[in-house]
């Protein structure tokens, strides 16, 4: 495959009228167009926006699927759905739900990522265990009957169900059994506060034991207060925390958007759909981890009127973070894929568009509208 006369987006630089040659699943060339292309499948780019593929580290589910459901076919509809909205890779995401179901789940993921999630989908990196360690003090659209105490073996159980597979941990760290952070990083798990009463102390404590991710930052964790500092305080303060962002336009007001965006700083903000089964189908009535969700245009609440997750394509957000922001295209590409990537550790073969490096690829206009999406060397997606 051959993409020709696209603006590409590099690490280090832009190439206004460039090629990305592709075979198999991989780019094993790019560069400024010199040639007169021949024989190759070709995608012609030009007046495009070619980028690396959006990676969304925190999404439950699209397309009247979630990886709730413990199927294959759930898991096969998300995956093929995916690359539509520009995104080539994710965590698959649980809830909070009683242990035989999240073991269930764990069980499917596994599954499907050893045997049927191929090139021409988008690739499941990793599971993100979003509880059921959180507080309940704030459990959101979590159902608080299944939540648990975080511990290093009820942990480890889970860990074991998943084959290592679990990449990132939502978890409340107040909660937690002492080393339980530690743990997590001796296994390569990201520890991520989230649904979380953390005061601004306890975060900062957990920081040198390997607390590095904020999951939805501002959403369902103790604010900043100026008496009383907390969870979002402590994300503003310290870069060690990557903090993910839900830009839906709902979840988070512009203005915080943007806030967050200058504080943090580019390098550490991950734009997130945290999406569920909902995304893609029209208004009406869908479950959420056994809860009923109302889905009304681009909003989501359970029956209390919390917020439940969003249903927000990816290229939505990242058109939103554009608008919301005013960043340039090349902080877009770090905030939707690079960041992730490199959170991840798949940077070797995820998140730009480097020699060598997986064929995900995203087409887009100057609108953020995808034009067109490779998934690991397959054509996956085309308007």
């Amino acid at each position: 495959m051959l993409i020709i006369n696209g603006k590409l987006y590099l690490e280090d630089r832009v190439i206004d009228n460039g090629y990305i040659k592709i075979e198999n699943d991989k780019i094993i060339s790019l560069g400024k167009m010199e040639f007169a292309p021949k024989d190759d499948t070709i995608i012609d780019a030009e007046g495009m926006n070619v980028l690396p593929g959006f990676i969304d580290q925190h999404i439950h589910g699209a397309n009247g699927a979630d990886h709730m459901d413990a199927t294959q076919k759930a898991l096969k509809d998300i995956a093929s759905f995916l690359p539509k909205e520009g995104t080539t890779s994710y965590l698959a995401t649980t809830m909070t739900q009683s242990v035989e179901n999240v073991d269930k789940a764990l069980e499917e993921i596994v599954k499907y990522v050893e045997t049927d999630n191929k090139p021409g989908e988008a690739e499941i990196l990793g599971i993100h265990l979003e509880g059921p360690f959180i507080s309940k003090k704030h459990v959101g659209a979590q159902n608080p009957d299944y939540v648990q105490k975080p511990t290093i073996d009820s942990f480890n159980h889970f860990w074991k169900t998943a084959k290592g597979k679990i990449k990132l941990i939502t978890y409340a760290p107040e909660e937690a059994e002492k080393g339980f952070t530690n743990r997590l990083r001796e296994l390569g798990v990201i520890p991520s506060a989230g649904h979380t009463d953390s005061t601004f102390d306890q975060i900062v404590a957990e920081i040198p034991e390997g607390l590095s991710n904020l999951t939805h930052f501002h959403n369902a964790m103790t604010p900043h207060h100026h008496r009383e500092p907390g969870v979002v305080t402590a994300g503003f303060m310290y870069p060690e925390l990557k903090a993910e962002l839900i830009v839906d336009g709902i979840h988070l007001h512009p203005h915080i958007v943007d806030a967050s965006y200058k504080i943090k700083g580019v390098d550490n903000v991950i734009a997130i759909t945290d999406a569920m089964r909902a995304k893609g189908l029209p208004d009406g009535e869908y479950d959420l981890g056994g809860q009923t969700v109302y889905k009304k245009g681009k909003e989501c609440r359970i029956e209390s009127g919390s917020l439940a997750g969003s249903v927000a394509e990816m290229d939505f957000v990242v058109r939103n973070l554009r608008d919301f922001t005013g960043c340039s295209m090349e902080d877009l590409v770090k905030m939707s894929s690079a960041n992730s990537a490199k959170h991840l550790e798949v940077f070797d073969r995820k998140g730009s568009l480097t020699a060598g490096k997986d064929a995900d690829i995203v087409i887009v206009d100057n609108d953020i509208n995808v034009q067109a999406t490779i998934c690991r060397g397959v054509l996956s997606f085309q308007k």
